[in-house]
């Protein structure tokens, strides 16, 4: 399926490993010049080297508003134009549990996992509205439709980066612009070998990141041109709402 967004310019953010990698990886090969971002310059040379097709690295760590804005910014530098496609991403906060976790450690998980996407947002959204098109599909975690435990931070703040990009959804779809998020379960990334043991590992069904990375691409496209204000959960099913 041709998704239509060949010469299209992406900005992936934490692209470097992971599921913003297996992203940067479908975008690409759909023909869209990409730009990722990491804090680790040998790592974001061999997932260039990785996703091909012209890629580009820069480092720069988004775990905050001014990181989150300062990515799109040298993304447009990088790409020679402003951004049609934006997937907000960064990696999750320390696990603990409420009574393991400090106070004083909500407000950098908020930076990481919520105002980075919000100042992404800020950075390339107005442009796509002026252009009449553009994507965000951020990603985010299963977790704020049923809370995984030990990880009361990154819950937390993605459940309020959840209720920003829906809320942005419905005041930009009118411009040509969709807003989505997808929500992942466990997929086969370092995040996962750090949060659980190899013998948790072998009781858990794992997805693959390309795979997930496709379903990001997909809502690129402009099949999925009404296709707005969704939070799609790509779990293996672990979700045990009906919701």
């Amino acid at each position: 399926m041709d998704l239509g967004i060949a010469g299209r310019r992406a900005a992936v953010a934490a692209g470097s490993s992971g599921l913003g990698l297996g992203a940067a990886k479908a975008l690409a090969a759909e023909g869209a010049a990409v730009v990722i971002c990491g804090r680790d310059r040998d790592r974001l040379d061999a997932a260039v080297a990785e996703i091909g097709r012209g890629a580009t690295g820069i480092v720069c760590d988004v775990g905050s508003a001014e990181g989150g804005a300062e990515f799109v910014a040298e993304a447009e530098a990088a790409l020679g134009g402003p951004v049609d496609i934006l997937v907000p991403n960064a990696g999750g906060p320390p696990p603990g549990t409420f009574a393991s976790t400090p106070v004083d450690a909500y407000p950098a998980a908020i930076d990481l996992n919520l105002m980075s996407i919000v100042a992404m947002c800020k950075a390339a959204v107005p442009g796509m509205q002026d252009r009449g098109w553009g994507r965000v599909v951020a990603i985010t975690s299963v977790s704020v439709r049923q809370p995984i435990p030990n990880i009361i931070l990154s819950n937390t703040a993605r459940a309020g980066a959840t209720a920003f990009l829906k809320t942005l959804a419905l005041e930009v779809a009118d411009d040509g612009v969709t807003v989505n998020s997808v929500q992942p379960g466990m997929h086969d990334t370092p995040r996962l070998d750090g949060l659980f043991s190899e013998q948790q590992r072998s009781e858990m069904r794992i997805g693959d990141a390309d795979d997930f990375g496709a379903v990001v691409a997909f809502l690129c496209g402009v099949q999925a041109s009404y296709v707005t204000g969704l939070q799609l959960h790509v779990d293996g099913g672990s979700f045990g709402g009906l919701q």
